[in-house]
């Protein structure tokens, strides 16, 4: 592949020698590409995942709820190593027909429920639990927007502004600038928001903050594609301030670890089974 100008085809066709990070993964196609049993633990709940950002919104709430006193939140979570393509094989398949982390099954039904793409685990599991959602119609409309905001603005920062400025096989401007300034305007929403709000949403944190953290705090405090100077990051006040203060609650700092298989080993938890195995490694 060279950087000369691009003329498409008048039908695409599947290159598998296209290049970047996950060349080797991607396919125009969807199912499961070989059999795979998952695990199954003790708990009613069982996620499978991995500690990328959107994993880590489903342990961060988890373990808030866990926090909170709510017992019913145990939870095992196992890893599914995307790099691996284990997202692939055919008992995550069953449970996400997208082949994406994170997904979970709530085996505390006479029936289980099956939940996938981390915006609705989250709703469902606030909703089930009656935490970090508000009781209030027009609390909640704008919980939900929040919510869907994330899912929605977020391939842009991360499909966008991250596989160009970190993954593609080379750099180019265009792509670049396009998802940058995107991803500058999604920051100064974000920091306007929080200029107004101790929260998201104003005085109580919840699901919205809970979802838009992993992504945008970890631009800037976890390196997420190293373009924190790039990005000017420190610009956004309210923005650093609001993910300092989420980044010091403890739940938080375990819901990071789980299913985390990089960075420094004390950081790392590639099962989570009980909170005695925070303390083992």
């Amino acid at each position: 592949m060279t950087n000369d100008e691009y003329n498409p085809p008048k039908i695409w066709k599947w290159d598998k020698e296209n290049g970047g990070k996950f060349a080797n993964i991607n396919r125009p196609t969807s199912g499961s590409r070989f059999e795979s049993a998952l695990p199954v633990g003790k708990h009613p709940i069982q996620l499978y995942s991995m500690g990328t950002p959107n994993g880590a919104k489903v342990t961060i709430l988890l373990e808030e709820l866990l926090e909170a006193g709510i017992k019913e939140a145990e939870y095992d979570a196992y890893l599914i190593d995307i790099f691996k393509g284990e997202q692939f094989g055919s008992g995550f398949v069953e449970i996400n027909p997208n082949s994406k982390i994170p997904a979970l099954i709530d085996n505390s039904n006479i029936e289980p429920i099956k939940v996938f793409e981390s915006g609705a685990i989250l709703l469902y599991l606030a909703q089930k639990f009656n935490k970090f959602f508000p009781v209030d119609k027009r609390s909640e409309a704008e919980c939900i927007s929040w919510l869907f905001w994330q899912m929605g603005s977020t391939p842009y920062l991360g499909g966008g502004f991250g596989h160009f400025y970190a993954y593609a096989p080379f750099k180019q401007e265009y792509p670049i600038n396009r998802f940058a300034m995107e991803t500058k305007r999604q920051l100064d929403v974000l920091d306007k928001q929080l200029a107004k709000n101790e929260y998201i949403m104003g005085d109580d944190y919840s699901i919205a903050d809970i979802a838009i953290f992993p992504w945008y705090g970890g631009l800037a405090f976890h390196g997420l594609y190293n373009a924190r100077e790039f990005l000017e990051l420190d610009s956004y006040k309210n923005l650093i301030r609001w993910g300092e203060n989420i980044n010091s609650r403890p739940a938080v700092t375990r819901g990071k670890r789980v299913n985390k298989t990089w960075g420094p080993e004390e950081e790392q938890l590639k099962e989570r089974h009980s909170g005695a195995d925070f303390l083992e490694t």
